[in-house]
């Protein structure tokens, strides 16, 4: 269809060239000779001027008697033959060559040209090429094929769960015998659920690489376009094609551009997207069922689906698709790893112990500025020495050593991080410090890194009062090493953490005796992020304002009594940073005994893991504990 339309296309555009080259051609001839006017012609003959006349329709082409080219236009219908003649004049008449196809050319010219415009943009508004100017309601899914580079199963790790839920599919698809014997029939679709970048994508194509069957792949927006009626032209031409391959999987990736739940947009549920989505309903499980079809679709945004698409018959399984933990980022790194030349030092369970909440893409990423870095340096291996550089930098940001800072700011630095530190360390059931620095890494000066033992999944009340001491630390530092009227706005980032800590813990979590165990978050800040929810009384909310309050008081109370007690070790590790600027856990402990930490071979913060930042300013280094919401 593609190559005969464009075919036609050249066609046209060539007899479009040639009909203007006629035209243009005819009068060359003319315009080569000089132009006189008819009257002048006639005297000329009537003197014995001429010896020779061509007459090609209209046109003259007259030759002098002293050898010079003239050219005139007689008037229409006027007989001048005759004249010519009696002057013994030469007469030579052209047979006229603009006949046949070259007459209908200059007829039609005009609609011809036309047509081939609206061709030209009816291809452009479609995409160009994928369907045509008459192929509107044509599907965009593309057959997926090994040339595109296979994926299997091997290629996925890290979320063994969903990728079992999947290989039972597949399984089902080679095997069909051995389910149907029990009366079990094959799943008609399976939803991926999951947050962005753990590889939801990933297991589609390592679906298609194992099943062995036709794979067609689409996203949910090629579906709706501006024509109405197009989209669900288009759910009924996927289906159409992958009845004629069936068995078959039919992948949507990001389902919820056009799956959003019916009723909420502009028109009372009859825009064209709506229209899109009652197709698909009804072709994934109407009246005629699709025997042989599974459809598997990708979102992260399921809470914004309509009901009737997540109901078992037209999604029986939903697969959530998380974040992987310790083990599944261990075994990610290994996957990627295989693609890089790793150094005999590299420790990948260090790597994955110091990367939670990394999805997968995260982790693929890490490897490949690990990569980046050890090429930049010459090295002919990657070591773990980049991969800790490369997670620095993926966390915390770009090193900015460019960065000047005065003597003033950067002593104020050092002690508002020696306090987080000291703090950090003194606590129990804080995270163990890891790393302390006052190189400025993105918009943080310095930050203090502190690394779970484990992936954290929950918060206790005395966990979530310890980290809210070592937040306020900072500030508390500066304040008794300068003064009330010399504290910085350093500790900016620390009150944002601390505010949205502690307002979880009385508004969520119900971590506070005196609000209760009401959830209060939905009233404060709406349902969804929007202005909806149930209202909430002024007392209610000056009562949580006045908890949220006393949790960080409290807090700032205790970070200031360890700092107090602990004056001598507080001291002794900030004039380490200022010496070292950066110190590892090890180092740290050291300083603090007041012990020396060797030769100059002694490089530090070069092997160790690092995870939580506390970050000055801004917004919390990314992939530190997740601020509660």
């Amino acid at each position: 269809m593609g190559n005969a339309r464009n075919l036609a296309f050249w066609v046209v555009l060539f007899l479009m060239i040639l009909a203007l080259f006629n035209l243009f051609s005819d009068g060359t001839a003319t315009m080569n000779s000089r132009q006189i006017s008819y009257s002048d012609f006639i005297e000329r003959v009537d003197n014995d001027q001429v010896s020779a006349v061509t007459i090609d329709g209209e046109d003259l082409m007259i030759t002098g008697t002293d050898g010079q080219q003239y050219a005139t236009v007689r008037p229409m219908g006027e007989e001048i033959t005759d004249r010519l003649i009696d002057k013994s004049v030469n007469v030579k008449v052209v047979k006229q060559q603009q006949s046949g196809i070259m007459s209908l050319l200059g007829v039609w010219l005009p609609f011809i040209l036309l047509i081939g415009v609206w061709i030209f943009f009816m291809n452009r508004m479609q995409g160009g090429g994928k369907g045509g100017a008459m192929g509107f309601g044509k599907s965009r899914a593309k057959l997926l094929t090994e040339k595109h580079g296979r994926v299997t199963f091997d290629d996925v790790a890290g979320i063994d769960e969903a990728k079992e839920e999947l290989e039972e599919i597949v399984e089902f698809l080679r095997n069909p015998q051995k389910f149907s014997r029990l009366g079990g029939k094959i799943p008609k679709g399976a939803l991926l659920v999951g947050p962005p970048g753990t590889g939801k994508t990933l297991l589609a194509r390592a679906i298609a690489g194992e099943a062995g069957v036709p794979f067609f792949t689409i996203s949910g927006s090629d579906f709706v376009e501006m024509f109405v009626g197009v989209g669900a032209s288009r759910v009924r031409d996927m289906f159409e094609q992958a009845k004629k391959s069936a068995p078959c999987i039919v992948f949507i990736d990001e389902i919820d551009a056009v799956g959003r739940s019916r009723g909420v947009g502009i028109g009372g549920g009859n825009d064209e997207r709506e229209q899109t989505l009652n197709q698909l309903l009804v072709e994934m499980d109407g009246f005629e069922a699709n025997e042989g079809i599974i459809i598997i679709a990708a979102t992260n945004r399921k809470d914004v689906l309509d009901p009737a698409l997540l109901r078992p018959g037209r999604f029986d399984r939903q697969i959530h698709v998380p974040n992987p933990d310790i083990k599944g980022r261990e075994k990610i790194l290994g996957v990627h790893a295989r693609k890089v030349p790793v150094g005999p030092d590299v420790d990948l369970r260090i790597i994955a112990r110091g990367t939670p909440g990394f999805s997968g893409a995260d982790l693929m990423n890490l490897v490949n500025e690990a990569a980046l870095m050890a090429a930049r340096i010459g090295r002919r291996f990657v070591s773990m020495e980049d991969f800790e550089n490369a997670k620095d930098k993926v966390m915390l940001g770009v090193e900015r050593r460019s960065m000047v800072l005065t003597p003033e700011q950067k002593e104020k630095t050092a002690y508002h991080e020696a306090g987080h530190a000291i703090v950090g360390l003194s606590l129990p059931k804080c995270d163990p410090v890891y790393k302390a620095t006052i190189i400025p890494r993105g918009g943080a000066l310095g930050m203090v890194v502190s690394l779970p033992e484990m992936d954290r999944l929950n918060y206790h009340k005395d966990e979530a009062k310890e980290k809210l001491a070592m937040t306020m630390a900072g500030k508390a530092a500066e304040i008794i090493k300068y003064g009330e009227e010399g504290v910085s706005n350093g500790p900016a980032g620390d009150i944002q953490q601390a505010s949205q800590l502690a307002r979880a813990m009385v508004m969520r979590w119900g971590m506070s005796d005196k609000v209760g165990n009401i959830d209060y978050a939905e009233a404060h800040e709406g349902y969804n992020g929007n202005t909806g929810g149930f209202s909430i009384s002024a007392a209610t909310k000056e009562l949580i304002e006045q908890e949220v309050h006393d949790l960080i008081e409290q807090g700032y109370q205790e970070a200031r009594r360890i700092l107090i007690e602990k004056n001598e070790e507080f001291e002794r590790l900030a004039q380490g940073l200022l010496e070292y600027e950066t110190l590892t856990g090890e180092e740290i402990g050291k300083i603090i005994r007041g012990e020396a930490l060797g030769g100059d071979d002694d490089t530090p913060g070069s092997a160790i893991p690092s995870v939580t930042a506390v970050p000055k300013a801004g917004k919390p280094a990314p992939g530190g504990d997740p601020a509660p919401a």
